[in-house]
């Protein structure tokens, strides 16, 4: 009889042990994991296949988490920010985004994104929002001003970076624009594999929406590089070895890894104030601002600037978009189709 005691605890704990593993295997499983998250990395099989693919190693160190960065600077493209940070937030860490209180000619302009942080509340956590320190500096040309405008992406938000935030050697840095949004599948390639130091992600180059699709080569960004230290490639020959080597080797370079859709704007004046606070300020002329001639060469997939070279295919009910703005065609309209007499523009009106 002194030994019912402990059967009796044997059996309870029995009991709750069972109890353990039923919660253990039909509960545990509906939360996510960490290895099931889009910023961690693949199984190393799968990553081994992946990376394979590409001619690439898997990447070596990955006892660690590898952060990427993805910078940007920041104009009036609202809805840009809007469709990058939801198509792509569970694959990137951290957004860099720098916005100037000049335009690349030196206007004078509203710093839209600081303004319009609260709308993206969300993911605050994931946003590095810097304002550019560029004030009492002078620039002999646009492109100067625009090369310190880029380069600042790097040179004045990374040394400052601290906490979780800061950058290990290894980690990705992705020289983007606000309008060129990577696939999943690049961003997947750019954590796992073992890319070369300077990477080219060619894109595919659409005009004013995502039905005119522009012919000849594809568009030559944006770049990839990984942290280095005082030792990093810069935003700038980043971007400029990338765009002009013309001896780049197949394995640094990733084909069709992004969309790029130039002036797709939902509004005119949109297309107005680009024209007038770009770098190309020969293209700054009566003739391309008139709203209405914008209006007739969109509708009919005109090059903005008469440039004989442009010339684009029109790819009507495209479904090769990003899934963010598919799921949302209320609110991206413009960007899936432009043959309605406005050519959707919202602030455009006719009579």
């Amino acid at each position: 009889m002194r030994f019912f005691p402990v059967r009796r605890a044997t059996t309870e704990a029995l009991i709750v042990l069972i109890f353990l593993l039923i919660f253990v295997f039909f509960f545990l499983p509906t939360v996510p994991v960490h290895f099931e998250d889009a910023r961690s990395f693949l199984p190393f099989p799968e990553a081994v296949e992946f990376c394979g693919d590409l001619r690439w190693n898997v990447y070596p160190h990955r006892q660690n988490h590898r952060k990427i960065y993805d910078l940007v600077l920041a104009s009036s493209e609202l809805d840009w920010l809007d469709i990058r940070i939801n198509e792509f937030h569970h694959h990137v860490d951290y957004f860099v985004i720098v916005e100037s209180t000049h335009t690349f000619t030196g206007s004078d302009k509203p710093l839209h994104v600081k303004e319009s942080l609260g709308s993206f509340d969300k993911f605050r956590h994931q946003i590095i929002h810097h304002v550019l320190a560029d004030e009492n500096l002078e620039f002999n040309t646009t492109w100067d001003r625009e090369e310190f405008q880029r380069n600042a992406m790097f040179d004045q938000t990374f040394p400052s970076l601290t906490g979780p935030q800061k950058p290990n050697h290894g980690d990705v840095i992705m020289v983007s624009d606000m309008d060129v949004i990577p696939r999943p599948s690049t961003l997947i390639a750019l954590r796992n594999c073992d890319f070369p130091r300077l990477l080219t992600l060619s894109s595919q180059l659409y005009y004013y929406s995502f039905e005119w699709l522009h012919k000849g080569p594809a568009w030559p960004h944006p770049q990839a590089t990984f942290y280095d230290g005082n030792q990093t490639i810069r935003p700038i020959p980043l971007r400029d070895i990338g765009q002009w080597n013309t001896k780049t080797p197949p394995d640094a370079i990733i084909m069709n890894s992004a969309w790029h859709c130039g002036s797709c704007f939902p509004k005119v004046n949109d297309v107005v104030n680009k024209i007038q606070s770009f770098s190309h300020t020969e293209y700054n002329k009566p003739q391309f601002v008139d709203r209405s001639e914008i209006v007739r060469r969109v509708r009919q997939g005109l090059d903005l600037f008469d440039r004989e070279s442009e010339k684009y295919h029109h790819v009507p009910g495209n479904k090769d978009v990003p899934e963010y703005i598919q799921a949302n065609p209320d609110q991206f309209g413009y960007l899936l189709s432009r043959q309605q007499p406005n050519a959707n523009f919202e602030d455009y009106v006719v009579t």
